[in-house]
């Protein structure tokens, strides 16, 4: 990511439809998306779950049912988000946001790839 510029789009709107178990974001720049909050668990910019470098990434396994708890502004360029599961130390900035709606259909295949390859599953142990 090449971090936050006076060009970043910024949220304008973030609803959380927990029912749905989805976080819909429009952006400044009129785009919008709607993550399933399964898709920003397992994308969570953590260490835990991106490590510290390439290569260093954990598969997150059953994952399907979670839901968010709380989102935290950090101060005016992102969200922390608490999962049901007790994951909370990922901080989504407004890029890393907006790379996950417009990259969602690649990264939730290579998710969905990555699941199968490990014979591993969506749903809660």
């Amino acid at each position: 990511m090449a971090g936050l510029t006076p060009e970043t789009p910024w949220p304008t709107e973030i609803t959380l439809h927990q029912a749905s178990r989805r976080l819909d974001v429009a952006f400044s720049d009129g785009q919008q998306y709607q993550f399933p909050i399964e898709y920003l668990r397992v994308y969570s910019p953590s260490a835990e779950v991106r490590g510290h470098g390439p290569g260093q990434e954990t598969l997150q396994t059953g994952k399907r049912h979670v839901s968010i708890k709380e989102i935290i502004p950090v101060g005016s360029y992102a969200i922390q988000i608490c999962f049901s599961d007790g994951h909370d130390t990922g901080i989504f900035s407004w890029d890393y946001l907006k790379d996950l709606g417009v990259n969602q259909e690649e990264y939730w295949a290579t998710y969905l790839n990555r699941m199968e390859a490990n014979g591993a599953s969506r749903e809660p142990h």
